[in-house]
């Protein structure tokens, strides 16, 4: 596709800290992660779960109650073609903060959207457990989980006073998410792409896959 095919045809691309904290290093790995995207010439936004008054979710059908903030992220995701999660790693798990923002949300916000991981630890290990997690909540939603992803161990040093990353290959591996994630959507959302889905969705199963 050509610059100016993307220049007329501008993709969006949102990214979702799953962190509170002040000062967190998972907002900076989803910004620098949305950097990525923005090279490709998407429009970014960074959702900040800071910035939204969320109320948990309790399954109930009655959201007459539920804050308008819940209705704002929602909206502010369902906009996007594309969407970065990032998550810091909690027990071996992503946060309960990113957790209750997906279960306010559902198909209408993912199906079909390109979706993207980083994450971010303190410890050695990185934050694989999380982001696996995440990328079975992205099935169970009908996105498609890009095969990048990018994770940042004892991230506490990883990143300067600036919020930038101090490694280049690590920077250039979060980059990479999002500079996935805008192609995906690009791709996903040009007459090419789409007329070569619906061709691969209506083939024919391959008979050499029966059980035997």
């Amino acid at each position: 596709m050509s610059a100016t095919d993307k220049e007329q045809r501008r993709c969006h691309i949102v990214g979702i800290s799953g962190s509170i904290r002040p000062g967190s290093y998972t907002t900076m790995a989803v910004a620098l992660a949305l950097k990525g995207a923005e090279e490709l010439q998407c429009e970014t936004k960074l959702i900040n779960l800071r910035d939204y008054q969320l109320t948990f979710c309790d399954g109930k059908e009655d959201e007459s109650k539920f804050p308008k903030d819940v209705f704002r992220l929602r909206e502010d995701v369902r906009q996007a073609e594309g969407i970065i999660l990032g998550t810091p790693e909690y027990h071996g798990g992503y946060s309960g903060v990113l957790k209750n923002a997906l279960d306010l949300m559902g198909f209408e916000e993912f199906e079909g959207k390109m979706l993207g991981l980083v994450g971010v630890s303190g410890g050695a290990m990185g934050a694989f457990g999380p982001m696996n997690s995440l990328r079975e909540v992205g099935r169970a939603l009908h996105a498609w989980v890009v095969p990048e992803q990018a994770s940042i161990p004892q991230a506490w040093q990883e990143f300067d006073d600036t919020g930038n990353l101090k490694d280049p290959k690590l920077d250039e591996r979060v980059r990479n998410v999002g500079r996935q994630v805008a192609r995906f959507a690009y791709l996903h959302g040009s007459c090419e792409g789409n007329e070569f889905l619906q061709k691969w969705e209506k083939a024919r199963v391959n008979p050499g896959g029966e059980a035997r």
